[in-house]
């Protein structure tokens, strides 16, 4: 009975903290992670804030197969992947256009497919754009970057190539990570995940592998100038920070920070500020638990030599999709970071001072989707995808007058 009284103390003391602070919380369920607290004041469950600020939220467009990644193009339109392995271009009125021809083939199984799209720095002048996606290989599958050129024409892709391929393979279908944001360093960031099962979660900590890493490449597909580990023995070249489960979330602040959100298990979803070869923990140092509901084998929530997470949720949001707003179109939210939430069915805006959370606050939950991705067009607009069969694309933009 034990268990029992431990996890009906949890929420009393969760409670008791907002309280003392007068402050009232988002989450109001006790955490999975029965017994466990955060290594620092502030490290979850933030003061609730709410927006002061009036929106519309427009559908774009519907009929999409779990779409997965949104770019907004200069022109108005938006690029959109599919997983199960089709790009396509919604023009701004929301027609959607036909597949993009000259997609390399993916491994469309599981959480696997067709993942995240960016534009690359220079593509008003050229055009490129790289893409991650499920690669099938010998032996199974992982994580790849591919990029080309989209013709003028807008109905396909050109001079396409595979730059960069994570390994080791493996067959299965779950945690490709695979979130891509170009650095103001013009290098490209790549994120990746530990495969899930648990004979792969050592390779997050092990340095001959890209699995549970974030990556910096350069945007030919070659290990980046000064990454932390080249050259040491066995070490692959890319890897910028260790120990990561599944970023499917990632986002450069306006000070050139990185930032990446990452899937817990049943709790232990991460907000982490990641820096030059750090370590960042899984399987070792974790919140919340397996979801069978026994411990994670080994783990610490607080272990010496490892990053803490600078926020962390527990129940999870099952984070996918981030960006910081630049204040335009909603200068109130300035700086803010959003980010979509796949279980959650929202999307979450924290407020961030420094590097601590000091608020945070839950949108559109009425609408019951799942928040696959979250970007912001040039005007200031949000846009979003739903992880759906039946997708939708989503503007959130200031209430008119």
């Amino acid at each position: 009975m034990k268990p029992i009284a431990l996890a009906a103390l949890a929420p009393l003391a969760f409670a008791a903290s907002a309280v003392a602070a007068n402050c009232p919380v988002v989450e109001s369920r006790p955490p999975e992670g029965v017994g466990q607290k955060p290594a620092v004041e502030g490290q979850t469950r933030a003061c609730a804030v709410k927006s002061t600020v009036a929106f519309d939220v427009t559908v774009v467009a519907r009929g999409l197969e779990h779409p997965w990644a949104i770019e907004p193009l200069p022109d108005g339109s938006l690029l959109v992947t599919e997983r199960p392995g089709r790009m396509r271009i919604v023009s701004a009125t929301g027609q959607v256009g036909e597949p993009l021809a000259n997609l390399p083939p993916v491994a469309a199984r599981g959480q696997g497919g067709l993942l995240d799209v960016a534009l690359g720095p220079t593509f008003e002048s050229d055009r490129t754009i790289y893409w991650s996606f499920s690669e099938p290989r010998d032996g199974g599958n992982a994580t790849s970057v591919a990029r080309g050129v989209l013709a003028r024409d807008a109905k396909s892709l050109e001079h396409v190539r595979v730059i960069f391929q994570a390994l080791p393979a493996y067959d299965g279908g779950h945690h490709f990570g695979s979130r891509l944001a170009f650095g103001p360093d013009g290098m490209l960031y790549v994120t990746t995940g530990d495969r899930s099962d648990r004979v792969m979660r050592p390779h997050a900590q092990r340095m001959d592998g890209h699995m549970g890493k974030t990556l910096r490449i350069t945007p030919e597909g070659k290990p980046a100038p000064g990454n932390p580990f080249a050259g040491q023995g066995g070490s692959k070249a890319e890897i910028w920070s260790l120990g990561h489960r599944n970023i499917q979330s990632a986002a450069f602040d306006a000070q050139g920070r990185y930032w990446t959100v990452e899937h817990g298990a049943r709790g232990g979803d991460e907000l982490n500020l990641i820096e030059k070869g750090k370590n960042y923990g899984w399987p070792l140092q974790t919140f919340g638990i397996e979801y069978s509901g026994s411990a994670i084998e080994g783990s610490q929530t607080d272990r010496a030599g490892m990053e803490r997470p600078v926020y962390y949720w527990d129940p999870v949001i099952a984070p996918s999709g981030a960006l910081f707003h630049s204040g335009k179109g909603f200068p109130a939210w300035k700086g803010n970071l959003f980010v979509g939430g796949l279980r959650s069915q929202v999307l979450v805006r924290l407020v961030i001072e420094g590097n601590r959370v000091t608020g945070e606050e839950h949108l559109l939950g009425d609408r019951n989707r799942r928040v696959r991705d979250v970007r912001e067009g040039p005007d200031g607009s949000l846009y979003l995808v739903t992880d759906e069969s039946n997708g939708e694309i989503w503007r959130v933009s200031p209430k008119r007058q």
